[in-house]
């Protein structure tokens, strides 16, 4: 088995727009905005150079934490796979019911 890093490596990368990033970006954004607001500064125009700094950090810590994410979940699921390859009688397939099988029969009542 190789190391953590290779098997980071062995995902592909997540999109540039996902959820993390795109919180993350506001939040900075917002942090700068509130930053403008408390020193009484006016909070679109001033600082624009600090709202596109915390934006783009929030954003780069956004896509950094999907990547983790990815990651974690993608070793979740080898780990649950390989469980269950190694152990098939816990987890035989079930028989199949009809609808009709599952569902008590319909008497109106008038």
């Amino acid at each position: 088995m190789g190391s953590a890093a290779d098997d980071k490596k062995s995902l592909p990368p997540p999109g540039i727009l996902n959820r993390n990033s795109v919180w993350l970006a506001g939040i900075g954004w917002a942090s700068a905005m509130i930053h403008n607001a408390i020193n009484h500064r006016p909070p679109v125009k001033s600082g624009v150079h600090r709202q596109f700094l915390l934006t783009t950090i929030g954003w780069f810590l956004g896509y950094h934490l999907t990547k983790h994410e990815n990651y974690t979940y993608a070793k979740l699921d080898r780990d649950m796979n390989e469980y269950v390859k190694l152990h098939p009688e816990k987890f035989q397939p079930k028989e199949k019911k009809t609808f009709a099988e599952i569902v008590e029969p319909f008497h109106p009542v008038r």
